[in-house]
């Protein structure tokens, strides 16, 4: 069964300030059934809230809060069930603890969280071009089992699946000026209509789907960690690729050719899929734009980026999109 911790009061906005400290530790304790210090100290983390937790045995475990209203129950699951997988496929990754009834997914006061081993490392330094192959060999070992079977409630990065739902919560969420509102959906309707059919035919698996160099770990004798599979998806091999790259795929060939060379050691690359970068980097556009939509209530938020939102910012946003499908066309 699934573990519900204490009751606590749950603010009407559905926000996290019921996670106190005190109710954190006491959370973490009900789950695991172990002694917790009066240790609880709260880690960086844009959309869930994230706490480190020290054990009454001197050890440290992570408590990840899901922001609510983002992902369901079910798509939580797939999420913790994907890296119990990958860990069972001795794919290096950082995995949930089961509770003591065995389950990965936990609820304080109507928010979902799930417990994490603490893993220090350092974070990935300039890649050269072993390194480029190992991080190949990294992504097609994740992507051999992501290929096992599909997720039951993960988005689909389509243009017509994902951009889409991108574009509905923008156009719904009160962030884009009137006057611009039709600019901006017209010009996303129309990235979608001429980068959709490339998508044809493409093998879809379970991915990372935010693969980029900040979300991989090294630690010391023992290589490449993945981390963070909060944007879990179901998409093109290609996705956790072209993110990993430093430049677009034509100033970034040698970077490319050595990832893929890695990847081959464990499954064949889809080099036709090269041609999904640019679409996929459109698309990226939209769910970034989305992403920061949703943070807007948050006051933190509106520090980190002030000028977010403001009539110029959408028209820069518009510029931006123009000149992406310029460059997919141009690449076509």
């Amino acid at each position: 069964m699934r573990v519900v911790c204490p009751a606590v009061h749950l603010p009407e906005t559905a926000d996290f300030s019921h996670l106190t400290p005190e109710a954190v530790i006491n959370a973490v304790e009900a789950v695991l059934g172990v002694a917790c210090a009066n240790i609880c100290r709260p880690l960086n983390s844009y959309i869930n809230r994230v706490y480190e937790v020290g054990l009454d045995d001197g050890g440290y475990v992570i408590a990840k809060f899901y922001r609510p209203g983002r992902w369901d129950e079910t798509a939580l699951q797939d999420e913790l069930d994907f890296l119990a997988e990958l860990a069972e496929a001795e794919v290096p990754v950082v995995p949930p603890l089961p509770g003591r009834t065995g389950q990965l997914l936990h609820e304080l006061g109507h928010t979902d969280f799930a417990i994490f081993p603490k893993r220090g490392g350092r974070p990935l330094d300039e890649p050269n071009s072993n390194t480029w192959v190992q991080l190949g060999r990294l992504l097609a070992r994740m992507h051999a089992v992501g290929a096992r079977h599909r997720p039951r409630n993960r988005i689909t990065l389509h243009p017509h699946h994902s951009t889409r739902l991108h574009l509905e919560y923008i156009l719904q969420s009160g962030t884009l000026p009137s006057g611009l509102a039709r600019t901006y959906e017209k010009i996303v309707a129309e990235l979608a209509d001429l980068t959709a059919p490339e998508f044809e035919g493409v093998e879809m698996l379970r991915i990372h789907g935010d693969c980029h160099r900040g979300n991989i770990l090294h630690r010391p004798g023992e290589g490449f960690h993945l981390l963070d599979f909060d944007d879990m998806a179901v998409g093109p091999a290609v996705q956790d690729v072209w993110m990993l790259l430093p430049d677009r795929l034509r100033a970034a060939r040698f970077e490319a050719e050595c990832l893929i060379e890695g990847y081959e050691t464990f499954l064949p690359f889809p080099r036709e899929s090269l041609r999904l970068i640019e679409p996929l980097r459109a698309m990226r556009f939209l769910h970034y734009t989305a992403w920061c939509a949703r943070q807007k209530a948050d006051g933190g938020f509106a520090r980190l980026a002030p000028g977010w939102g403001t009539t110029d910012f959408w028209r820069q946003e518009i510029a931006d999109l123009e000149r992406q499908r310029q460059e997919i066309l141009d690449a076509s």
